[in-house]
C-alpha cells in the first residue's frame, strides 16, 4: 500500500513540476514577444539597409507560439493519458496477449504429440 501512496506522490509532484514550467514559458513567451515586438517596431531592430519595415518578430513570435502550444499538448494532453497507469495496462495487455498466444502453441503441441502416440 506505502508503494502506491509513494507513486502517486511522485506521479503528482512530476505533473505539478511540468504545469510549473509551462507557465513559466507561457509567462517567458508573453515577455519575450513584447520585447521582441517593441525591438522591432520602435527600435527599429533589424531592418534592413535599404529601409524596407519587415515584421520578422512576427515570425519569430509565431514559430515561438507554435512551440508553446505543442509542449501545452505535451503537459495538457499527451502527459495525461499516457502516464504510468497507461504503460501498466498496455504491458499487462500485451504480456495476456502473449500468454495466450504461449498457451495455443502448447496446446496445439500437446494436441499433436498426443495424435503420434
Amino acid at each position: 500500500m506505502e508503494k502506491e501512496v509513494h507513486e502517486q506522490y511522485e506521479y503528482a509532484r512530476r505533473r505539478l513540476r511540468q504545469k510549473k514550467i509551462l507557465y513559466f514559458h507561457f509567462v517567458l513567451f508573453l515577455l519575450g514577444s513584447l520585447f521582441l515586438f517593441i525591438a522591432n517596431r520602435f527600435f527599429g531592430l533589424g531592418v534592413n539597409i535599404d529601409n524596407t519595415n519587415q515584421n520578422w518578430c512576427i515570425w519569430v513570435i509565431t514559430i515561438w507560439l507554435f512551440i508553446f502550444i505543442l509542449h501545452f499538448i505535451k503537459v495538457y494532453i499527451t502527459d495525461r493519458f499516457m502516464n504510468k497507469n497507461w504503460e501498466r495496462e498496455q504491458i499487462d495487455r500485451l504480456v495476456g496477449l502473449q500468454q495466450k498466444r504461449i498457451s495455443q502453441l502448447e496446446s496445439k503441441i500437446n494436441g499433436d504429440t498426443e495424435n503420434k502416440i
